[in-house]
């Protein structure tokens, strides 16, 4: 997978996370609880706009939390 510059990634990491948050029927405040970080940190993360550099330490945590690989924020997906 290639994305052409840092903002296409960031999206794609940031809707992955919210439909997976949402499949798993967590709210912001319960998976930022769970994978300690701040509600507002992960509000940025899934915003469309988010252009903040992730670390792969708290991809990892949100993904543990959720339940999925964290390979699967990487894919470009419809998850309409």
């Amino acid at each position: 997978m290639q994305f052409k510059n840092d903002t296409d990634i960031y999206h794609v990491i940031g809707s992955n996370i919210k439909h997976y948050r949402e499949q798993a029927k967590l709210t912001q405040v319960q998976l930022a609880e769970q994978a300690k970080i701040s509600i507002s940190y992960l509000s940025k993360i899934e915003a469309a706009g988010c252009n903040k550099s992730l670390s792969i330490s708290v991809l990892n945590q949100i993904a543990n939390v959720i339940g999925v690989e964290i390979s699967e924020f990487f894919k470009e997906v419809d998850t309409k």
